[in-house]
């Protein structure tokens, strides 16, 4: 059976769209991935030094996702999966309370309980997921429905396939609930690829169920240029196609990305003439992160 899954990193693109974008929003995008990016590598760092002893998923390489999302869709209820950091980053969470959590301290997110996976965080309005894969999605959907308040579920190519997650998409329709699902899609589910376990798209299912969808890869303008158009019918579905550099736990690497996505966005900000602000993003960035997780594993070694 032939595959109807492509990946490739111009998926959906648009010649010349990040001039389109102004400069503040382009470089707010790069400094929420600039944070993102920097604190997973710590998280990388810890976890391989034994400081955090708790399951890690990281999000290395899907930070334009989260970053453009959280730009373009400000101040929703988040629903999120397991491989969530970068969510909770974007929106606006206390790194120190995330790295804390990670270490299994009481000053934790969720009280050194949830770990990587139960990142609760009422201020920004994020429910932390349980570990059932995709049930953040139904739940999602009842409290959009409960609510009628502006409502983010996102979910990974392997949630997908889960029948109760394509319930939930049907009746966010029948309900015209004000609803971005947001699937990010690594081709994964650990380690076997979508076009061995499916031969459909989650963006024509959403599609069947006469829902707004599209099927493109994580160029942050590109995001940002749908979800600008979408949010307008919701609900609606984005699926992005994004890579995990990382295994589907820990710090492993089974070889190359299929891209970079962090280092094209930087060179396209580069081509913008941007350079001097994207030198002094990544530095705050690598300074801020520093001395977040130097306190936060203060007294641990």
């Amino acid at each position: 059976m032939k595959s109807l899954h492509k990946r490739t990193k111009n998926l959906g693109h648009i010649q010349g769209l990040s001039r389109k974008f102004s400069k503040k929003i382009s470089l707010e995008v790069f400094k929420r991935m600039c944070i993102s990016r920097n604190f997973e590598l710590k998280v990388k760092k810890a976890y391989e030094e034994k400081s955090v002893k708790v399951p890690i998923y990281l999000s290395l390489g899907q930070e334009s996702v989260s970053a453009a999302v959280s730009v373009a869709f400000p101040k929703p209820y988040i629903f999120a999966q397991y491989r969530s950091h970068d969510i909770y980053l974007a929106y606006g969470g206390d790194p120190l309370a995330l790295a804390d959590e990670l270490l299994s301290k009481s000053s934790g997110c969720s009280g050194g309980m949830g770990g990587s996976v139960g990142i609760q965080a009422p201020e920004i309005g994020m429910f932390g997921h349980n570990g059932l894969v995709g049930d953040q999605v139904p739940i999602a959907v009842g409290f959009a429905l409960g609510t009628n308040k502006k409502t983010l579920a996102v979910l990974g190519d392997g949630a997908a396939e889960e029948d109760y997650v394509l319930g939930a998409l049907g009746y966010a329709v029948q309900r015209k609930l004000p609803m971005l699902f947001v699937c990010f899609d690594n081709n994964l589910s650990i380690l076997t690829e979508v076009k061995i376990r499916r031969s459909w798209k989650i963006a024509e299912v959403a599609r069947g169920f006469g829902m707004d969808a599209v099927d493109i890869a994580d160029d942050p303008w590109v995001i940002m240029h749908h979800i600008q158009k979408l949010q307008k019918k919701l609900p609606a579905l984005i699926n992005v196609h994004t890579v995990r550099h990382l295994w589907h736990t820990g710090t492993g690497i089974d070889g190359p990305p299929e891209w970079n996505r962090y280092e094209m966005v930087r060179g396209e900000l580069l081509r913008l003439g941007y350079e001097r602000d994207v030198v002094r993003i990544e530095k705050a960035a690598e300074v801020s992160t520093t001395a977040i997780w130097d306190h936060a594993l203060r007294g641990l070694k």
